[in-house]
């Protein structure tokens, strides 16, 4: 039978490499322009790397799935028009993972001067001490080469967030040495002008006080800041992007309406909107270990789907607070907690074979509640919820496989008073010899093996005991069989 076998996976590359065109490695500006080189902006750069990505066909952000025809077009569009970008969604939806993946934007390197805070242009300096450097050294002015990666800053905004680290403030020691404090080499620049040349990040934009945000504002406006009360002439070359919460961001006060206008582009984001773009993003997510090529590990598709399922009921539910969303970190935890529990179980049982069954959902409940936000208070309630989802998901799983009235052949063994227990911790073996139970010559073995080679769960012990459970719980759930819960043991009869 056909499925899928986890394997031992190296540590991956998250993000592809643009690699701009070799050039000399001038250490000085006057080798610098021997060499030709073209400095430009930080947009116009972005955009000059993103054609060539996209002449070559090449995926803008390598393990960002289900954005191809939504978000990445409208993230295009920005970048090609210079424009800043903002994005809107939820929790676990990938957001800082697309801002840290814009690096691959930037060139592989660029010249700087050396020495110089805020990383400023060999050709066009704004920082005081660099003019004078260039004022006196002329061309021996020294270069150095900064990698994309030191030119990408990142800040969570939260309330306590201030001016300083922003901006910049006014460092004591150097006003001690006898500069005014309306000298410009008096400030200790912020985490902006040291991202000088590249892209700063400010996740959760709405939590930043107003006064914070009217000098975000001014550095990527007006480009200056009042600091102390002197006006600080910043003609920084920043692309500055941002993430918040729609909730937050369209509520009127938690964001100033002239930053609000300044950015180009307001893209939403959103969760995977099918099920297969849910379970690659399981597949492609979940934690590994070096030790599991110690197991023979299967899992079901269909308890993919059942796992994923669960995730798109809770984004739909009444019963959860969807202000705060359902993350995809939900299925992700979810799947490898089920992937646990039946590891657990093989451990215990010594069966080299691991294989997830339907015994091992309730075992959900912790990597579910921890994460979504019920509109009730009862914890009890709560994980009524979780059951219900996942009873839900199980039942839509099975009515995507197979017509209930399939199972009326197979029905008829349990009218003859025979009957089934299953347990999460039970070995395959048992489910093996009940299944033997229902004879071939007898009355619904066909329609029972032909849906476990539908399931793909025919392959062994493991797969076997899967699959049984999964159409065993679907059909309890169309009410064709009862089912009794005595001490972690369920048992099926008519």
């Amino acid at each position: 039978g056909f499925f899928y076998v986890i394997k031992r996976i190296s540590s991956r590359k998250e993000f592809s490499v643009t690699k701009s065109p070799k050039r000399p490695r001038a250490h000085t500006l006057g080798e610098l322009k021997k060499a030709d080189y073209v400095p430009q902006t930080v947009k116009a750069e972005m955009r000059r790397n993103l054609i060539a990505k996209i002449r070559k066909n090449e995926d803008l952000f390598p393990g960002i799935i289900g954005y191809e025809e939504t978000v990445i077009p409208q993230f295009e569009n920005a970048i090609l028009s210079g424009q800043d970008v903002i994005f809107l969604g939820e929790r676990g939806q990938a957001k800082s993972r697309m801002i840290r993946g814009m690096i691959n934007l930037l060139d592989e390197e660029i010249p700087a001067m050396a020495g110089c805070e805020i990383n400023d242009n060999p050709y066009h300096p704004i920082c005081k001490s660099c003019q004078e450097k260039l004022r006196t050294l002329g061309d021996r002015a020294e270069t150095v080469w900064l990698g994309r990666e030191k030119r990408y800053g990142e800040k969570l905004a939260t309330p306590d967030v201030t001016i300083a680290d922003l901006i910049g403030e006014v460092d004591p020691i150097k006003v001690a040495e006898g500069r005014y404090l309306s000298d410009e080499l008096t400030i200790h620049y912020g985490l902006i002008p040291r991202t000088n040349r590249g892209i700063f990040a400010i996740n959760e934009l709405p939590d930043l006080s107003e006064k914070i945000q009217v000098g975000l504002f001014n550095i990527m406006e007006e480009r200056d800041v009042q600091i102390r009360g002197y006006k600080i002439r910043l003609p920084l070359d920043v692309y500055i992007v941002a993430s918040a919460n729609p909730e937050d961001y369209t509520n009127r006060g938690r964001i100033i309406t002239p930053l609000k206008d300044r950015y180009g582009s307001e893209i939403r984001t959103h969760y995977p909107r099918t099920l297969e773009a849910e379970i690659r993003i399981m597949d492609r997510e979940y934690t590994r270990f070096d030790d599991d090529g110690e197991f023979h590990t299967q899992i079901p598709p269909y308890l993919k789907e059942v796992v994923a399922e669960i995730s798109a009921l809770a984004r739909k539910s009444t019963e959860i607070n969807q202000r705060s969303g359902v993350s995809v970190r939900v299925s992700i935890c979810n799947y490898e907690n089920v992937l646990s529990n039946a590891l657990r179980r093989s451990i215990r049982l010594g069966e080299r074979e691991v294989v997830p069954r339907i015994s091992d959902l309730p075992y959900l409940a912790a990597s579910t509640g921890g994460k979504i936000e019920f509109e009730s208070l009862d914890e009890d309630r709560g994980e009524s919820v979780i059951q219900k989802l996942i009873s839900k998901a199980v039942l839509n799983a099975f009515n995507r496989h197979f017509p209930v009235q399939q199972f009326d052949d197979f029905l008829s063994k349990f009218r003859t008073g025979w009957s089934m227990e299953v347990s999460e911790g039970m070995k395959s073996s048992f489910y093996e010899e009940k299944a033997r139970e229902v004879q071939p010559h007898a009355s619904g073995i066909g329609g029972l093996l032909e849906a476990l080679k539908k399931l793909q769960c025919e392959s062994s012990p493991g797969m076997l005991a899967s699959g049984l459970e999964f159409i065993l719980e679907g059909l309890h759930l169309h009410r064709r069989l009862n089912k009794e819960e005595i001490s972690g043991k369920s048992f099926y009869r008519i």
